[in-house]
C-alpha cells in the first residue's frame, strides 16, 4: 500500500528543475533569430517527407519497383485523408489536459511517432508492393497504405501543432517574420532533401531504400526535438484538468459563425486550388508543347522556388510595416494571373523564355498569397474572447491547414484529368478543329486557374476593406528582416 505522504510521480516530475528538463519554462515576450529558426526546424521535417512522398517515392515506385502510376498517384493522395481532421487536432492542442503544463509539445510528439513509425514501416511495404514477396497482394496493398496513412497523420498532426506554437511564442509584429521563416524551411527542406534522396538512390537496389528512407524517419526525429528544445512555456493554470473544457461543435459553431469567416476559407481554398492545379502539368507542357529538354523542364522548380523565396522575404518586410495580410494575399492572385497568362500565350508564341517568366511568376505569386493568408489565420485569433483562458489558435490553423492541403491535393489530382480529358477530346477533333491540338488540354486548365483567380479577388475583396480585428490596422514599427538577419 502506497504511504499517503508518498507524492504521485507525476507531481515529482512538475517539480524538476526547468534547466534540466528539454523545453522552457520561461515564457519570452521576444523571439530572437536564433529560436524562430531552431523552431522552423519542424517544417523542415515536414518539407523532407513530403519531397520523399511526391518527389523520390513517386519515381522510385514507378520506374525501378514497376508499380501502377494509377496506383502511385493513390497511394501519394492517402495522407490527404486526414487533412480534413486538422481543425480537430488544432483545438485539441488549444485545450489539452497536461500536469506538465504543455499544450503543443505533446501532439507534435504525437505527429512525429506517427510519421516515424510510417517511414520506417514504408520501404518494407513497397518491397511487398512491387511484387517480390509470397504473400498476398492484398497485404501489400494494405501495408502501403497503411505506412502512407501514418506519415500524412505525422505531417499534418506536426505540422498543425507547430505552427500554432510559433502563434503561441511570437509577438503579433514578428508574425510575418514567423510566417516567412516557416514557409522558407519547409521549401528549403523539400529542395534540399529532394537533391540528396537522388544523390542517394543514384544506385538503387532494396537495401539502400530501407536505408534512405529509415534514415529520413530518424532524422526527423532528431530535427522536431531539436525544433522543440527550450520552445513551449510550462502553463500548468491552463492546462489542468479541473478547467471546464468548451466543445469542438460549439468553438467551431462560434468560429465559423463570424461574419468574415467563412468568407476567408471560400477565398483561401479558391487561390491554392488555382495555384496547385498546374503542379503536375507544368514540366510536361514544357517539354510536350514548347520542345524543352528533361534538364531545362527540371530547372522549373528551381524558377519556382526561386520566385517563392523571393516572395517570401519581400512578405515579411512589407507585413512588418503594417500592410493588410488580405491585400498581400489579393496581390498574389494578381500576380497569379500574370503568370498564367505568360504561360498561356508562350504557346501560340513558341516562347519558352515567356514559359520561364511565367513559372517564376507562379512560384511568386503563390509565395504572397500563402504568406497572407497564413498570416491572417495566425491573426484571427484576436477575435476570441479574452475571458477564454484557452485560445484558438490552434483550431484556426488546424482549419487553414485542412482547407489548404485538401485544396492542394483535389486541384493537383482534377488538373492532371482534366487536362487528360480534354487533350483526348481535342486530338480526335471531338471539339472542333480549330482546337485541334496537343496545348488545348493544357490550355483548359491554365484558364480555368485564371477564373479561379479571378473567383478568389471577388472573395478576398471585402477582406481588404475590413481588416482583421488585430494590430494590423495600425502600421507596425520596422522589423528588420533582411539577408543579415537570415539564418545560415
Amino acid at each position: 500500500m502506497r504511504s499517503p505522504s508518498r507524492k504521485p510521480s507525476w507531481r515529482r516530475w512538475t517539480q524538476v528543475s526547468p534547466r534540466l528538463l528539454p523545453f522552457a519554462d520561461i515564457a519570452t515576450k521576444d523571439l530572437p533569430m536564433h529560436r524562430l529558426f531552431q523552431l522552423s526546424l519542424f517544417q523542415v521535417s515536414v518539407g523532407m517527407a513530403t519531397a520523399l512522398l511526391i518527389g523520390t517515392l513517386n519515381r522510385v515506385m514507378i520506374v525501378e519497383l514497376g508499380v501502377g502510376a494509377w496506383l502511385v498517384s493513390l497511394m501519394v493522395a492517402i495522407p490527404l485523408l486526414f487533412a480534413p481532421f486538422r481543425a480537430l487536432v488544432g483545438f485539441k492542442s488549444d485545450t489539452h489536459r497536461s500536469v506538465l503544463g504543455w499544450r503543443r509539445v505533446p501532439y507534435i510528439w504525437l505527429g512525429t511517432i506517427f510519421q516515424f513509425s510510417g517511414l520506417c514501416v514504408m520501404p518494407f511495404a513497397l518491397i511487398l508492393l512491387s511484387g517480390d514477396s509470397h504473400w498476398p497482394y492484398w497485404v501489400a496493398l494494405l501495408a502501403t497504405g497503411f505506412a502512407f496513412l501514418m506519415v500524412g497523420i505525422g505531417l499534418q498532426t506536426t505540422q498543425t501543432a507547430g505552427l500554432a506554437l510559433a502563434t503561441d511564442i511570437a509577438p503579433k509584429a514578428s508574425r510575418p517574420q514567423v510566417v516567412a521563416m516557416m514557409y522558407t524551411m519547409l521549401l528549403l527542406g523539400m529542395v534540399a532533401s529532394g537533391l540528396v534522396f537522388s544523390v542517394l538512390l543514384s544506385e538503387f537496389s532494396q537495401i539502400t531504400l530501407i536505408k534512405v528512407i529509415q534514415g529520413a524517419a530518424g532524422f526527423s526525429v532528431l530535427l522536431n526535438v531539436i525544433a522543440l528544445w527550450k520552445q513551449e512555456a510550462r502553463q500548468p493554470q491552463r492546462t489542468s484538468a479541473a478547467i471546464p473544457r468548451p466543445s469542438f461543435r460549439k468553438t467551431w459553431q462560434d468560429f465559423s459563425g463570424q461574419r468574415q469567416t467563412v468568407r476567408f476559407f471560400v477565398a483561401l481554398g479558391l487561390g491554392t486550388a488555382a495555384f496547385s492545379m498546374q503542379d503536375v502539368i507544368l514540366e510536361p507542357y514544357g517539354g510536350e508543347i514548347l520542345g524543352l529538354s528533361v534538364s531545362a523542364t527540371t530547372l522549373l522548380t528551381a524558377m519556382m522556388a526561386t520566385g517563392a523565396l523571393s516572395a517570401f522575404l519581400l512578405s515579411a518586410a512589407w507585413l512588418s510595416r503594417g500592410m493588410n495580410p488580405y491585400r498581400l494575399s489579393a496581390m498574389g492572385a494578381l500576380v497569379g494571373l500574370v503568370a498564367f497568362s505568360c504561360v498561356i500565350f508562350s504557346e501560340p508564341l513558341q516562347s519558352p523564355n515567356l514559359f520561364r517568366t511565367g513559372a517564376t511568376l507562379i512560384g511568386f505569386g503563390s509565395g504572397l498569397f500563402s504568406v497572407g493568408t497564413l498570416t491572417a489565420a495566425m491573426n484571427m485569433q484576436a477575435a476570441s474572447s479574452p475571458e477564454d483562458c484557452f485560445g484558438t489558435s490552434g483550431l484556426i490553423l488546424g482549419a487553414w491547414g485542412a482547407v489548404y492541403a485538401t485544396a492542394t491535393g483535389v486541384s493537383m489530382a482534377l488538373g492532371g484529368a482534366i487536362r487528360d480529358a480534354v487533350s483526348t477530346l481535342a486530338v480526335q477533333g471531338d471539339i472542333g478543329l480549330a482546337l485541334l491540338n496537343p496545348a488545348t488540354g493544357y490550355s483548359f486548365v491554365y484558364h480555368l486557374e485564371v477564373y479561379l483567380l479571378l473567383a478568389t479577388l471577388v472573395a478576398i475583396g471585402p477582406l481588404v476593406r475590413v481588416s482583421p480585428r488585430s494590430e494590423q490596422a495600425q502600421p507596425q514599427p520596422v522589423s528588420k528582416f533582411g539577408l543579415a538577419e537570415f539564418p545560415g
